[in-house]
């Protein structure tokens, strides 16, 4: 193994060298390939399948420093895709930004449900919710676009352009960038969801409100008001625990079974990649001392609970069996190892896929 690893630097320092490295953050300067080669028990393994798991690494390492720190720009192959995407990303950061200062209209609403017969304090509540249920209404069309974007993404990862995920994700870098933004973006949007109750509480007393309108032919004004249908479409998204996680579950379920000419290993196997290169590069302290930036260690922790639900809900065993490609115990302990207060969201998204499981084995 040694002597392979004499032999083998050399080769991919002047393979790479001209690559897209830097200085500072990321998984290793220019001048040394030292950390990208880890220590393995592997020595019983033929020298060509230690050749293989060594280049296998650095293209998982490659990768993730181009997610994590790199500008990673699209190639002109890419470019149609990443303007699509990328569009949907810039908006991202706004609906994180509406959703974290959401405060709710819990105050008007509990004096109106109080003093049902006062005209005016009806009033105010109405007039408190209506906007309110306008934003919670632009976060439920914002998944339907990310879920577009999400499909696109998947389209060009799972591709048979390329013959295994870590050449999709080493020659792909600017889309794989995006589809771990995206990942990103779902899980802090679900956990900022988890810890407002007031969004489920101000959609509810919206359409018990807009119900007894109806009833009493009072018009209902605003440009906010939203069809029974939609009501419904929107109530059944905000109720579920982590609702853009489960936006994009559902979509890449359909994405699956609307490309059935694609093999499903193209998408699990992609999935399972970015899974390992997330909890590798978590537990490893080597390459975890590289991360100057707890926003980093988050990136990295919510893209790879976002990739292991996205493998549990397409694969057809999941992602907690035995045979499951991802090494569930790792990440988990990954995930514990960290600040408690840091991961509980991340932790109560996976317990939302495990319970389920739970229950349909006790039957």
């Amino acid at each position: 193994m040694n002597n392979m690893k004499s032999w083998i630097q050399p080769a991919l320092y002047q393979q790479f060298s001209l690559g897209r490295w830097c200085n500072g953050e990321g998984i290793c300067c220019r001048h040394t390939l030292d950390p990208l080669v880890p220590s393995f028990k592997h020595d019983s393994l033929p020298e060509f399948a230690q050749l293989t798991l060594l280049l296998v690494l650095f293209f998982f390492f490659f990768f993730f420093w181009c997610v994590s720190s790199a500008d990673a720009q699209p190639t002109e192959a890419e470019r149609e895709i990443w303007e699509e995407v990328d569009v949907v990303l810039k908006d991202a950061k706004a609906i994180l930004d509406e959703l974290q200062a959401y405060k709710g209209a819990g105050p008007d609403i509990r004096e109106a449900i109080q003093n049902p017969n006062d005209e005016a304090l009806q009033e105010k509540a109405w007039a408190a919710v209506v906007p309110l249920v306008g934003k919670l209404k632009k976060f439920y069309e914002f998944s339907q676009r990310l879920e577009a974007a999400l499909h696109s993404l998947l389209g060009a990862l799972t591709s048979e352009t390329y013959s295994d995920p870590t050449q999709h994700l080493e020659r792909e870098q600017a889309l794989a960038k995006q589809f771990a933004e995206i990942l990103h973006f779902t899980l802090r949007f679900d956990e900022l969801k988890m810890t407002n109750p007031a969004i489920q509480n101000d959609f509810s007393y919206y359409r018990r409100t807009l119900s007894r309108m109806r009833i009493n032919n009072v018009p209902a004004e605003g440009e906010n008001e939203v069809n029974n249908e939609l009501a419904n479409r929107i109530s059944l998204f905000y109720a579920d625990a982590t609702p853009m996680l489960k936006t994009l579950s559902d979509g890449t379920t359909k994405f699956v079974s609307e490309n059935k000419n694609l093999p499903i290993e193209n998408t699990t196997d992609c999935l399972s990649t970015m899974a390992s290169v997330c909890k590798v590069m978590l537990e490893t302290p080597e390459y975890r001392s590289r991360f100057t930036s707890e926003d980093t260690v988050s990136f990295c922790l919510r893209v790879m609970v976002g990739v292991i639900i996205l493998y549990d809900y397409v694969h057809p065993v999941g992602a907690f069996a035995k045979s499951s490609k991802i090494d569930m115990k790792g990440c988990i302990k990954v995930l514990k190892d960290q600040p408690p207060n840091s991961v509980e969201g991340l932790l109560n998204a996976l317990r939302s896929v495990l319970v389920p499981i739970i229950k349909k084995n006790k039957k």
